[in-house]
C-alpha cells in the first residue's frame, strides 16, 4: 500500500476516536437520565448514583469517613457524588474506544456497570424489593443499545456485518451520526429533566405535610433562656444555634421526603408487654415538652465545628417505653439497647438505661419553634442529652426495637465505634481565630464549653505556658447545653498560643490527652496560634 493510500486512514483515526469516546459519554448520561427516571417511580435512593454512593459509604473504612467529615464537612456527599459521575464518565469514555474496535464488547462493558448499579441498590439496608434494581437496568440497557447504535454510524458499511478489529478511515455515517448524537444528548437530557421533576412532584406532599403542621404548645415549656447566658463578644458562637447553621452530619446521598400523614412509628421487641404503632398525630396528641439541649457528633474534632444548640419539642422516650411494658436493666428489664431504625436504613443503638434515667429523651418534632427541617430529620427524630449523635440521635426515626448490645451491632459499631458513647468534657476557643493579629491590650478571648447531663463548674485560660487563669462563665441555661465563657487578656506583642480547658460539675477536669474521634469521641485541650501585633 502507498503512503498516499495510508494517510486518509491515519488522518481519520483521531477524530473518530474522538468520536467514539463521545458515544460512550452520551451513552453514560443515558444510563444516568434514564435510570433517575426509572428510579422516580420506583424511590429515588434505587438511582445508580444514590445507590453505588450509599454502598461506598458503608465499606469505605472508618478512618476514611473520618477524614473526609473532618476535611470536607458537610460537603463530604457532594464530594462522593462528584467522584462517582467522574469515574462513571472516564469508563464511558473507554468503553466508547473501545467499542470502536469491539462493538459488542463496548456495549456489554455496559451492562456490566448496570449490574453494579443494580446489586448495589438491591444490596442496601433500606431496599425492600428487587424493583430497587430497575433504574440501573434499565438505564444500562437504554445505554448499551445507544452505544452500539451510535458506534454503527462511526463505522463502514462492510464493517457493520463483521466485527474487525480495527476501524478503517472512510465510509462512515457522518450525517447518521450528528443526528443520532444530538437526538439522544435531547432525548437524555429530557428524561433527566422529566426524573427530576416527577421526584420533586413525589416529594411535594412531605413539603406539604410539614407546611401544614401546627407544633402545638408544649405542655412543659422551656424556660427563657437566661440573661447573661449569651457572650457578648463579637466572634462567639450564637447561644441557641438557627436551624440553618446547625450541623448535619450523617449517611444519606439523598435527604428522605417523609410525608408525615403517613409517618408510622412501630415500638416492639425484648420486654415489650405491649408493642405499640403511633402515627404523628398520635405523637402531637400526648404530652410533649420543650428542652433546650445540646448536640455533639462524634466525628468533632478537638475544636471543631460539629456541635449545636437547639431548642426541641418532643415526646418522652422513657414514657413511650413505660407505656409498652419495658423496664430499664437497673429494674430487671430484658434489654438493655433501643435500636432505632431510619427510612433509610440507618441503625443507632441507644442504652436502655440512659434513655430511662429520668433525662430528657426525645422523640422531637419540632427545633426552635418549627417542625424539624427535612435535613434534620422530619417528621421525628430521637435526642438525647448526654450521649454522641451516633448512640442516640436517630434522624427520620420509623421503628424501635429494644434488644441487647450482645444481639445486634448497630451501623456504627460494626464500623469500629464504641457501643456506648458518653459526650466528653470540651471546650472550644471561638475567639479570636486561629492565626490573628490582635493589638496590643485588652484581647476578649471567648467560646463554649460542654458536657452535657453533667453541666460545666469551670473554664480556664492558660497563656503560653504560664498559669491556668479562671475565665469568666456565662450563665447556664442547663446542665444538657453548651455553656459561654469569656476572659480578658492583656496581651503582649509577639507569638502566643492560647489554651482552653474545661471542669464538669463531677469535678472531672478536661483531659489533656490527645485522641482522635474513632472510637468513642476525640479528648485534648483546644489550642489557637496568634500574632499580637
Amino acid at each position: 500500500m502507498s503512503d498516499e493510500e495510508k494517510e486518509p486512514r491515519k488522518s481519520g483515526s483521531g477524530p473518530r476516536l474522538r468520536l467514539g469516546a463521545l458515544s460512550g459519554l452520551l451513552a453514560g448520561f443515558a444510563a444516568l437520565a434514564v435510570a433517575e427516571l426509572v428510579a422516580a417511580g420506583v424511590r429515588p435512593q434505587a438511582g445508580p448514583v444514590v445507590a453505588v454512593g450509599g454502598a461506598a459509604i458503608d465499606r469505605t473504612p472508618t478512618a476514611v469517613k473520618d477524614w473526609a467529615i473532618r476535611n470536607f464537612g458537610t460537603n463530604d456527599k457532594l464530594i462522593l457524588q462528584l467522584g462517582i459521575v467522574t469515574v462513571l464518565a472516564l469508563f464511558a469514555l473507554a468503553l466508547g474506544v473501545l467499542a470502536l474496535y469491539h462493538r459488542r464488547i463496548g456495549a456489554a462493558g455496559v451492562l456490566v456497570f448496570g449490574l453494579v448499579g443494580a446489586v448495589a441498590a438491591t444490596s442496601r439496608p433500606d431496599s425492600t424489593s428487587l424493583t430497587d434494581a430497575l433504574p440501573s437496568f434499565v438505564g444500562a440497557l437504554v445505554a448499551a443499545l445507544l452505544l452500539h447504535a451510535l458506534i454503527g454510524r462511526l463505522l463502514p458499511p462492510h464493517r457493520l456485518q463483521a466485527d474487525s478489529p480495527e476501524p478503517v478511515g472512510e465510509g462512515w455515517d457522518r450525517r447518521g451520526f450528528v443526528i443520532a448524537a444530538t437526538a439522544a444528548a435531547a432525548a437524555s437530557a429530557g428524561a433527566g429533566v422529566l426524573g427530576r421533576a416527577v421526584n420533586s412532584a413525589s416529594a411535594k406532599d412531605a413539603v406539604a405535610s410539614r407546611r401544614n403542621i401546627s407544633l402545638p404548645v408544649p405542655n412543659s415549656p422551656a424556660p427563657a433562656v437566661p440573661r447573661g447566658a449569651q457572650v457578648r463578644v463579637k466572634g462567639t458562637s450564637s447561644f441557641i444555634t438557627p436551624n440553618k447553621d446547625f450541623y448535619r452530619v450523617d449517611t444519606a446521598l439523598v435527604v428522605p421526603r417523609v410525608d408525615a400523614t403517613t409517618w408510622r412509628l412501630r415500638l416492639h421487641g425484648t420486654g415489650v408487654r405491649r408493642p405499640l404503632t403511633l402515627s404523628f398525630d398520635d405523637l402531637l396528641r400526648r404530652e410533649l415538652i420543650e428542652r433546650d439541649i445540646t448536640l455533639t457528633c462524634v466525628s468533632n474534632e478537638v475544636g471543631g465545628p460539629y456541635v449545636g444548640n437547639a431548642r426541641w419539642i418532643g415526646v418522652r422516650l422513657a414514657g413511650l417505653l413505660a407505656e409498652c411494658g419495658v423496664r430499664p436493666p437497673s429494674k430487671g428489664g430484658p434489654a438493655d439497647q433501643l435500636v432505632a431504625r431510619s427510612v433509610d436504613g440507618m441503625t443507632i443503638g441507644s442504652p436502655v438505661e440512659d434513655v430511662m434515667d429520668g433525662r430528657d429523651a426525645l422523640l422531637a418534632v419540632g427545633m426552635n419553634g418549627e417542625p424539624l427541617p427535612f435535613d434534620h430529620g422530619f417528621p421525628v427524630r430521637m435526642v438525647v442529652p448526654g450521649l454522641y449523635g451516633y448512640v442516640s440521635a436517630c434522624k427520620w426515626i420509623t421503628d424501635i426495637e429494644l434488644t441487647t448490645f450482645d444481639a445486634y451491632d448497630s451501623y456504627w459499631v460494626k464500623r469500629d465505634w464504641a457501643r456506648e458513647a458518653p459526650a466528653k468534657t470540651q471546650s472550644r476557643i471561638d475567639t479570636p481565630k486561629p492565626f490573628a493579629r490582635p493589638k496590643t491590650g485588652t484581647v476578649m478571648v471567648a467560646g463554649v464549653a460542654w458536657a452535657q447531663h453533667r453541666g460545666i463548674d469551670k473554664v480556664e485560660i492558660r497563656v503560653d505556658d504560664g498559669p491556668w487563669a479562671e475565665a469568666a462563665l456565662a450563665a447556664e441555661d442547663s446542665r444538657d447545653t453548651w455553656r459561654q465563657w469569656s476572659y480578658p487578656w492583656q496581651a503582649t506583642k509577639g507569638g502566643h498560643t492560647l489554651t482552653v480547658r474545661a471542669t464538669d460539675r463531677t469535678g472531672e477536669v478536661q483531659t489533656e490527652q490527645r485522641t482522635r474521634t474513632v472510637p468513642d469521641g476525640a479528648s485534648g485541650w483546644h489550642s489557637v496560634v496568634v500574632t499580637v501585633e
